[in-house]
């Protein structure tokens, strides 16, 4: 039965053409993160759900099929590292550098040490049922550590995807958010440095190494310092066609175009996109701190199908059916010692920094999640040991990752959550999102009775502030409106003032709406047909008032809300330790 489900899948994925299979991936990625919305989980869960299903499950996204992406997947890490590198600008080093860079070096190498540690005891045990047959303690031993060595230095690797990702869902700021940030973008490139001494101490080890240490870090340095100088210099570039531009779609072709240059180019040597990606983010922030917030904008709002398509390619990568037990076995101390090392690392370097308390509670635990790096240091062992032991790392690696990439986000969450910073990031059109109409009006207006008579609504007026007055008659039932232009003209005809009532003089209630409605929804509409105010009534039928929502007044207030938000976040940072 399992064999010819996999044939008929197999044959069904066969006529899948690319424009096909994105259609595919993008429909189910944005239902996935739609339904994970629905249960207040981070929408990169419910992707890497939707890829495992497509992927291992119903074999639609084959191996093959995922090789053949690898141009998309480095575009979308690339774009990923140019907006994380827009949230590192000048300032934000100057009041964290030091304590960016002790947490950097604390977390990688408490993760890196623990993971060696954990996987080469228990590898030592692994090693009869991994590989069987005779050998040697020596041989055992070299073995182990090189395996311990090289998956230290894998788990050393944070994901700034899914970490990032989950960051700009919650709209989170503050001393915590600018901690992860800065760290998931530095630790790849602590994660190729520890990889590549590690993976030159396990060939050494397993006698398969012909390099030297010195000759290997080398060039991982030449790398990266590459890597930054192609961003910079990429970044100079972009920032020279920008000052010839204005139009948003230009704006955009030319941020994009300079992307894929700095994806391309770093695609010849093999180098990871998100360095030097990131460097062009930063360069851009520094160099046009006003005009590059614009660029960033347009580049989020045509990013989200590609986060989805990425989550859900990292989800078809897993393949279950390689696990066996003591695999497992490994797997879980891989899993159990990265967590540790990493938390009491970012914990001990944060303390020894002095960074606020919400940086030392919650750090670790939104360091956790691991995606393209890991996966492509465990692709490159499985390459450079060609045995069972390269299998084993890439088994073992790849496993891990993917279990964080469902239960990191979530961590993540719960970590900035915790800090307080959720929601701290917002903009007014976040907040009117949010919000209903009863949210946000009058639930107390000014009102004028039917039956009133001029002189009476003269006195009304000269001691209200507002400008806008429902005229209401029985029930409550609005049945129109005073404006100040009416009020001019009961200036004008005083002589009158006493037979004029409110209901002679009320204008007609051009439009109104309910209390349930979307803001959204009403701002637009009143924006659409110039209206400064809007009455609010029970129900569209009996016409019952119960407030006024204020245009000018609602924006007013959304602002100040979101300017509150945003010093409540900075504050964050000088809180007691």
């Amino acid at each position: 039965m399992d064999s010819l489900l996999a044939n008929g899948s197999a044959e069904i994925s066969g006529h899948f053409n690319l424009a096909l299979l994105f259609g595919l991936i993008i429909l189910g990625g944005a239902l996935g993160a739609r339904l994970s919305q629905k249960i207040h989980v981070p929408q990169v869960v419910g992707c890497i759900v939707v890829g495992i299903l497509l992927g291992d499950v119903l074999g639609l996204i084959t191996t093959e099929k995922i090789d053949s992406l690898e141009p998309f997947t480095m575009f979308a890490l690339g774009v990923i590292g140019f907006m994380i590198g827009g949230e590192l600008r000048g300032e934000v080093f100057k009041k964290y550098g030091r304590q960016f860079f002790i947490i950097l070096f604390s977390q990688g190498l408490g993760g890196f040490l623990l993971v060696a540690i954990g996987v080469s005891a228990v590898s030592w045990l692994a090693l009869p049922s991994l590989f069987p047959g005779e050998m040697g303690v020596a041989v055992r031993l070299r073995i182990s550590l090189g395996m311990g060595l090289v998956l230290g230095a894998i788990a050393s690797a944070t994901a700034p995807a899914a970490t990032a990702n989950v960051l700009w869902e919650y709209k989170t700021r503050g001393p915590l958010t600018a901690a992860v940030l800065a760290i998931v973008a530095l630790d790849d490139a602590l994660a190729l440095l520890l990889y590549r001494g590690a993976a030159t101490g396990a060939k050494a080890l397993t006698g398969t190494g012909h390099s030297s240490i010195f000759g290997a870090t080398a060039l991982l340095l030449g790398e990266i310092v590459g890597a930054v100088l192609l961003g910079f210099l990429a970044g100079v570039l972009l920032y020279f066609l920008l000052k010839l531009v204005r139009a948003e779609d230009k704006i955009l072709e030319f941020a994009l175009a300079s992307l894929l240059l700095v994806v391309g180019l770093s695609m010849i040597p093999k180098i990871d996109p998100i360095l030097p990606a990131m460097a062009l983010g930063i360069t851009i922030a520094n160099l046009m701190p006003r005009q590059s917030k614009g660029t960033f904008k347009l580049v989020e709002k045509f990013s989200p199908p590609i986060y989805v398509s990425f989550f859900v390619l990292a989800g078809a990568h897993m393949r279950f059916s390689t696990l066996v037990p003591w695999v497992i076995v490994v797997i879980v101390v891989f899993t159990l010692c990265r967590a540790a090392g990493k938390i009491v690392g970012a914990w001990l370097g944060a303390r020894h920094s002095g960074a606020p308390a919400a940086v030392q509670k919650y750090l670790g635990i939104c360091l956790l999640p691991q995606a393209g790096v890991a996966i492509g240091l465990a692709i490159l062992a499985g390459r450079q040991f060609e045995s069972k032991l390269g299998e084993t790392i890439v088994i073992v690696a790849m496993t891990s990752t993917f279990v964080m990439e469902i239960f990191g986000p979530l961590l993540v969450k719960a970590g900035v959550r915790r800090a307080g910073e959720v929601g701290m990031n917002v903009t007014e059109e976040d907040l009117i999102k949010t919000y209903k109409v009863g949210d946000v009006m009058d639930r107390k207006p000014t009102s004028i009775p039917q039956d009133m008579e001029l002189r009476e609504i003269l006195k009304v007026f000269s001691g209200s502030e507002s400008v806008y007055y429902p005229v209401l008659g029985g029930e409550s039932r609005i049945i129109g409106v005073v404006t100040i232009a009416d009020i001019k003209e009961m200036f004008a005809n005083q002589d009158v003032a006493g037979w004029l009532l409110a209901c002679d003089v009320a204008g007609p209630v051009r439009d109104k709406t309910t209390a349930e409605r979307p803001l959204e929804e009403v701002i637009e509409h009143m924006r659409r047909y110039d209206l400064d105010n809007v009455p609010v009534v029970a129900n569209l039928d009996d016409d019952q008032l119960v407030g006024v929502l204020d245009y000018h007044k609602t924006l007013r207030n959304i602002s100040a809300e979101v300017l509150h938000r945003r010093e409540a976040a900075d504050r964050l940072a000088s809180a007691p330790i």
